[in-house]
Formats: C-alpha cells, structure tokens, sequence
C-alpha cells in the first residue's frame, strides 16, 4: 500500500462521511485519531513532516482552529512534536513513553459515593519540613487536616494534609472537604489544584496510620505523597495518603495512546 492510498483508507475509516455513532465524536479527535493511525502505521514515519495547517483543513474541511486542537492531541500523545518555524513532524512509538493513572490505582471503587470523614481541623505553626515544602515561613500558621475515607463501612485511606492559610477565607468544613482530597477523587483533573507532584512509595504503618485504620502497627501499605499548586505553580497543600495495599493497584500504559 502507497503513501497515498494508506492515507485515503486510514482518514475514510476514522472520518465516515455518513451517520452513526461517530457523528457525536467531535471533529477535532476524529482527525487526531485518524492522523494518530497514520503515525502508528508508519505513512508518517518518524521525523517526517506532517501536511501543514492548510493542508489539513482542506483535506478534512474544518477550521484552523479544529486542527490545532487536533494536533494538541497528538502532542499530548506524544505522537508528534511541533518545531517553531519548520512544521510538526512525527515521533517515534516508543515504549519508555510510560504513564500511570491515578483512577487505575485506586479501582473501581473510590468516587463520589466514597464516604469521607473529616477526622480534624486546626491552625498550626510550620515547621521547618512544612515551611520548605508550602513555601511559607517557619512558624507561619497553616491547616493541619486529617481524614479517613471509608469503603463499604471500613477504612480505606487516612489523609493527612497541610494547606496554607488564606486569612481571607474562613475556614469551614465544606471547603476542607473540597481541597486536595477533591483533586484526588477527581484523578487530577480538579480545577482547584491543576498542578502537583505526585510520589508512591511502600511503607508500614506507624501507630497513627495503624489506629485510623484499624490494621497491626508495621503492616504494609501504600504511601502516596503528594504537593498541589494553583495556576501559577504556588504550593497551596502538602500531605499523604496511606492506602490499604489489599485495595489498590496501579496499572500502567506503554508507549503513546
């Protein structure tokens, strides 16, 4: 099959010009995904460039707009990569491209319906650790947060977490329920803290975790650390989740969507 033709035949099964359920599809991701199988099937081999813009609208009759979320797509992706002043141009599938889902560690369970329960909520003083890590001052005042969330009744996860304190919002429940817990249940994609960093490691569990939790003081668990920013990359919370290890697993993808 010739370049030309794999185009005709990749670009007519991912665009149909008739009804059904790719209708409701929006045309943005029909053309990433129809240039993705491009891509994947080597009619753009790597570091080859891709039409331009133009070419692009007139081959799939749509916006300029509509192609540039097109390619957004593909560089999220990692299917391409753009080069200022020279085009876009294909990347190699490469299978160090690894990423994991943070909904694929916590299951099938953890959503809206998971009950959680604020077990505390005081001021406290940064110390040093807190202090380095929010960006505050040591001795600065910040929310000290503690949480269980509950799955069929019983503990799943105790939250612990540090939130720097804003004097110009008062400190209620409703809002200590939708900080960086929120963005967890979310799986990132809370707008309340679209940055943060996110570390797992294996731990045991200490007397606290342990009592929260109900489990033996040295069971082993998961620990995921996580530090959240605002827009414009603040530390707005710092703390951890210790995680029952029975009830979760983490799955991980190979190489580009």
């Amino acid at each position: 099959m010739d370049k030309r033709s794999a185009e005709k035949t990749v670009a007519g099964g991912t665009l149909p010009a008739g009804g059904g359920a790719d209708q409701v599809v929006p045309a943005y991701r029909r053309i990433a995904n129809a240039l993705a199988d491009r891509v994947n099937l080597g009619v753009y081999p790597p570091g080859s460039r891709l039409p331009s813009g133009s070419e692009l609208c007139r081959e799939f009759g749509v916006s300029p707009m509509t192609v540039r979320k097109a390619m957004t797509i593909l560089e999220s992706r990692g299917l391409v990569a753009g080069v200022k002043g020279r085009g876009t141009f294909a990347r190699s599938v490469d299978l160090s491209d690894t990423s994991f889902r943070l909904d694929s560690l916590t299951g099938e369970w953890l959503d809206e319906t998971a009950e959680i329960r604020l077990l505390s909520a005081s001021m406290t003083r940064a110390d040093d650790k807190v202090a380095a890590t929010l960006a505050v001052a040591p001795g600065d005042r910040v929310i000290f947060v503690r949480r269980l969330v509950l799955h069929n009744g019983d503990p799943a996860m105790y939250h612990t977490e540090y939130i720097v304190y804003d004097p110009r919002r008062p400190l209620v429940e409703s809002q200590l329920q939708l900080t960086s817990l929120h963005a967890f249940l979310d799986s990132g994609r809370a707008r309340r803290f679209p940055r943060g960093e996110l570390t797992l490691t294996a731990v045991k569990l200490d007397a606290d975790s342990a009592r929260a939790l109900g489990e033996s003081e040295g069971d082993l668990a998961l620990c995921l650390e996580h530090v959240f920013q605002d827009g414009s990359r603040a530390p707005v919370s710092w703390g951890w989740f210790i995680l029952r290890a029975e009830l979760f697993r983490l799955k991980a993808r190979l190489g580009p969507e």
